[in-house]
């Protein structure tokens, strides 16, 4: 996919975002206040992955509260160090159906993260699950870096093949803190614009995405 870190996001760049390995369209935002819980850092890690939720809540103009009526709460991150410690992990399997299966999927693509979503009646994001598997390209990443990345890629139901090869987040000098590409940025605040519905799947909906976009000056 392009870089569109610099140039406002075209209709036909939105669709893509949103348009799965399989050909279809499938938009879904949060539909109630966001409550995360974070297990296997330590409680300055946690800061900082509570406060990059904060951020990106905040440019959606999202809520977040103190507990999920349902579900306590609703957006659990789990750092680990190897696949092996979700089966190990009691109730897991509860949240996550099939989860010995999808562990073996994992080990095999050796992959270092994954996300799972719940939806409401209505199509919309009611609970997400984070697993990190702290590889060594993880565990070099910032943790500032590594909080941002996983609320952006939370904060929608992207496509799963969205940012293969590219990243929603950009570091403007080397060495320097990574920022959430400012087109990303845009298309996360119109996603939220409380006209649209929670959930889409035609593709027009990236038309009407792409008009609340701001126009370049």
């Amino acid at each position: 996919m392009t870089d569109t870190s610099l140039a406002p996001l075209t209709p036909e760049a939105i669709t893509a975002l949103f348009t799965r390995a399989d050909g279809q369209y499938l938009f879904a935002r949060w539909g109630r206040p966001i409550v995360p819980v974070v297990f296997g850092v330590e409680d300055g890690t946690v800061s900082i992955l509570k406060g990059a939720i904060e951020a990106v809540v905040a440019l959606a103009g999202h809520k977040m509260a103190e507990t999920d009526p349902e579900l306590g709460a609703n957006l659990m991150v789990f750092f680990l160090r190897d696949w092996d410690e979700l089966t190990e992990t009691p109730n897991l399997d509860r949240l996550i159906p099939d989860l010995a299966p999808l562990v073996a999927r994992l080990q095999q693509a050796d992959a270092n993260q994954y996300r799972a979503f719940r939806f409401d009646q209505t199509g919309a994001i009611k609970a997400a699950f984070v697993f990190l598997r702290m590889d060594d390209a993880l565990s070099q990443a910032p943790a500032e870096t590594i909080a941002l990345s996983q609320i952006v890629q939370t904060i929608l139901l992207w496509s799963d093949t969205a940012f293969l090869g590219t990243s929603p987040l950009a570091i403007l000098q080397p060495g320097g803190p990574a920022i959430l590409k400012p087109a990303i940025a845009d298309l996360i605040r119109a996603a939220y614009d409380p006209v649209l519905p929670a959930q889409a799947t035609d593709p027009a909906h990236a038309l009407r995405l792409a008009a609340r976009l701001p126009r370049p000056q």
